[in-house]
């Protein structure tokens, strides 16, 4: 089966003396276009886009929160202009997938889903395949709704298995944590893509990380796809490993629990072929109130 994998948007992979999504390219074959549902890029800027990357390269686009947030999917010209924009910003990019993400408050009561069948039975999505990702509780008329126009139900793979009897996989994947700040250890990445490959009618499976480790977690899912091994997520082992990501954002001083709370949820390296969550070593030390990185360095080298 082809499985694309990476994140969503290209902005903050930064590499000295290269444009973000040309380094990007480099190391990832697909993206999830995350802009597009903030704003209304030009279509010259779009066009650019797509000149910078591999003939290869997949890219898939957000649709704007007018239409999935404001007006809703319902057939009225304000509507039909954002889903023309979006079409033509995916036919700009040769995307194959515009993705529709509606909020999770937002459960389509059956007129909203009668608006929704008028709104998608009189438009033309020119060979583009809509995903959805329906945030409410699922229901079985929403699940009749997408598979009566040929939506594929958007999932998170970290979370739950894809729909029976599909071809295609489409996955946005954000994790266990709050606020999208969580990182997955191997077994964690191991399960998502035997999520994704669980249905031998599987053919394609798209995954886009979401995730604060976006970049890292999609880089180390690929590379376990391709050869079969895990990547390291740091540069380091042990505490040394701990010692690394504690460095980067913590704010002193913390208890115990603020520090697991605040940090726990990245992973390090406890040897070359083992991973695990920070809050797996921290949760052995002392509870009481830490001044710096060193000091907490001292308690996990005294309590290994």
């Amino acid at each position: 089966m082809e499985f694309l994998v990476g994140a969503g948007g290209w902005a903050y992979f930064q590499v000295p003396g290269k444009h973000p999504l040309i380094a990007y390219s480099e190391v990832f074959s697909f993206v999830e276009v995350n802009s597009t549902f903030y704003e209304y890029p030009t279509l010259r800027a779009v066009e650019g886009w797509r000149r910078l990357v591999p003939p290869d390269f997949t890219f898939s686009v957000r649709c704007h929160q007018d239409l999935t947030h404001h007006i809703g999917l319902r057939p009225t010209e304000e509507a039909y202009a954002v889903m023309e924009k979006m079409k033509a910003y995916c036919h700009a990019l040769k995307a194959p997938f515009l993705v529709l993400e509606t909020p999770k408050t937002h459960s389509y009561t059956p007129q909203d889903i009668n608006a929704a069948r008028s709104f998608l039975a009189s438009i033309s999505t020119d060979g583009l395949q809509l995903v959805w990702e329906y945030r409410a509780p699922q229901t079985p008329q929403i699940s009749r709704l997408m598979l009566d126009y040929g939506i594929i139900q958007s999932v998170d793979l970290s979370l739950q298995k894809p729909p029976e009897n599909t071809e295609l996989v489409y996955s946005r994947i954000f994790g266990k944590g709050k606020h999208n700040l969580y990182q997955f250890t191997d077994q964690e990445l191991a399960e998502i893509e035997q999520n994704a490959t669980a249905n031998p009618k599987i053919k394609k499976a798209a995954v886009s990380f979401h995730g604060a480790r976006m970049y890292n977690d999609a880089a180390r899912s690929q590379t376990h796809i391709r050869t079969g091994k895990f990547l390291p997520a740091t540069g380091y082992f042990g505490v040394d490993s701990a010692k690394s990501v504690l460095r980067e954002d913590t704010e002193f001083p913390l208890g115990k629990a603020e520090l697991m709370a605040d940090q726990g949820w990245k992973v390090i390296d406890l040897s070359a072929d083992k991973r695990v969550h920070l809050s797996e070593v921290l949760n052995r030390i002392p509870n009481r109130t830490y001044q710096n990185v060193e000091d907490v360095v001292a308690a996990l080298e005294a309590n290994q």
